[in-house]
């Protein structure tokens, strides 16, 4: 599998234009160009307000458009919301037929969707997020190091834990979140080795109540620190950490796919410790700009790391002793003096 490394730099200097989706025929946009390209992404689950991964796409996609001046929907760029893996296939067809040249599957769980609709649909663009579909020339893959950034969430946990226990919290349990589990316990360990960490899924990525339920029992267990990967599912983490915060007790989120400092938010204070951050939204910009200049990068797979800053560990209320052994941590991962698995034990 052909592996290529982005630089973010260039991302500046790349033009950006989308085009109308309704029709097959050429459209002038908002900006008064003619174009042949429009962009429009599927999400899973989670929903593009669920504060994460999905989130972060829809974000990056709007910034597009913005920096164009160009409207969401005719003209411009728009999505298609799954409530359901049943929604994906219905969503992917509805984009293609509205004549959509580039669709974006957001998430692992359309994988299989995407793939079935490239073999179908040779003249359109393909890019499936979190996953990888191989030997397919009109799809480009696009997958994170999390386990990095989920490394140094754990240091950021261990560094921060008064209990020397902390807890994880998974959406849907996969190849890929078993990712963010296996570089945060490694993270963890590496900083303290009798510092327990108690592992839990949610099978959803957009139950809420169900990620409180499972956030109250692991603070009722003195867990003080959790790491959540579970998309919506999280927002019932950081809704326990509040209400338990409001009450006197110290207890931190850790935040995933996006800065969620916000989310921690509350009336007195915030719990969000630190986000491990993935830049979807930048590879969405990246990935629509480069079909619409003729290189789409079809067949290969990109690669985003804490070396390109395509993942990172934003401190939101880390000290200042947690945020130096975060990038000391950083940088012997960067040198390749520490190798981080994303495969959980």
């Amino acid at each position: 599998m052909k592996t290529r490394k982005i630089i973010f730099g260039s991302l500046l200097s790349l033009g950006l234009v989308l085009t109308l989706a309704g029709c097959g025929s050429q459209a002038k946009s908002s900006a008064g160009k003619t174009t042949k390209n429009s962009v429009a992404l599927v999400t899973d689950g989670g929903g593009i307000d669920d504060k994460s991964f999905n989130q972060s796409a829809w974000e990056g996609l709007k910034a597009w458009g913005k920096e164009n001046k160009f409207s969401k929907g005719v003209g411009g760029y728009d999505y298609a919301q799954s409530t359901s893996p049943s929604d994906f296939t219905p969503n992917i067809n509805k984009l293609i037929k509205a004549k959509y040249k580039t669709v974006l599957g957001i998430g692992y769980q359309v994988q299989k969707n995407i793939a079935d609709a490239s073999k179908q649909n040779s003249d359109v663009n393909f890019v499936i997020v979190d996953s990888v579909i191989p030997n397919q020339k009109n799809v480009a893959s696009v997958m994170f190091k999390a386990e990095q950034s989920s490394f140094l969430a754990g240091v950021a946990a261990a560094e921060t834990t008064k209990t020397n226990k902390v807890g994880f919290i998974g959406g849907v349990k996969s190849d890929i979140v078993e990712g963010f589990q296996a570089g945060f316990t490694q993270g963890v360990k590496a900083v303290n080795k009798n510092i327990s960490v108690d592992v839990k899924y949610a099978g959803s990525f957009s139950k809420a109540d169900l990620g409180k339920s499972l956030a109250d029992a692991m603070y009722s267990n003195q867990e003080d620190v959790i790491y959540q990967a579970a998309g919506g599912t999280g927002n019932g983490v950081f809704t326990s950490a509040k209400g338990l915060a409001k009450d006197g007790k110290k207890v931190w989120v850790i935040g995933v796919d996006r800065d969620q400092k916000a989310d921690g938010k509350y009336n007195g204070g915030n719990v969000t410790l630190a986000s491990a951050v993935k830049e979807v939204g930048i590879a969405v910009q990246d990935l629509s700009n480069k079909a619409l200049k003729g290189n789409f990068p079809g067949g290969k797979t990109i690669e985003y790391d804490l070396k390109d800053k395509g993942v990172s560990l934003v401190n939101d209320n880390m000290s200042k002793s947690a945020e130096k052994q975060v990038n000391a941590y950083k940088e012997k991962i960067i040198n390749g003096d520490i190798s981080v698995s994303a495969k959980a034990n």
